[in-house]
């Protein structure tokens, strides 16, 4: 099965594990999700992933991470850019997502990172998602 859009695919397995409670997730990988879910993991998202090789394109599997009572550590998974509209940032328009407890992911010219380290470094991109 074709997949449209792979991000907005890998958001939503994400998000639907982490209301199943499930413990992992298994995604068909790419470069640009495992540099994702290295920046979700740095933010404390989630616990670890790890890229499995197989016949096809591999697989990237995410440990989520829960807090008390079970509760999942992301609250909120959103896709900005669509691969019909694209949505880019000057470094000086970069605003904290809720007020900072949250991140924006960007695609910059040094790689994946979030808007805290894009506006550190002074450099725009292409907003891939919001994860709170």
């Amino acid at each position: 099965m074709a997949i449209c859009d792979p991000i907005a695919d890998m958001l939503t397995r994400i998000r639907n594990a982490g209301k199943a409670k499930l413990n992992n997730v298994d995604i068909p990988a790419s470069k640009l999700k495992a540099e994702l879910a290295k920046v979700f993991k740095n933010e404390g998202f989630i616990k670890n992933y790890k890229f499995i090789k197989d016949d096809k394109q591999g697989i990237l599997r995410v440990y989520l991470k829960y807090g008390q009572n079970q509760s999942s550590a992301i609250y909120g998974i959103e896709m900005v850019s669509k691969p019909g509209r694209r949505t880019y940032i000057k470094n000086s328009k970069i605003k904290p997502v809720l007020g900072g407890m949250g991140v924006a992911v960007l695609t910059t010219s040094k790689g994946v990172m979030t808007d805290k380290r894009a506006a550190k470094e002074n450099l725009g991109g292409e907003v891939l998602c919001k994860i709170w």
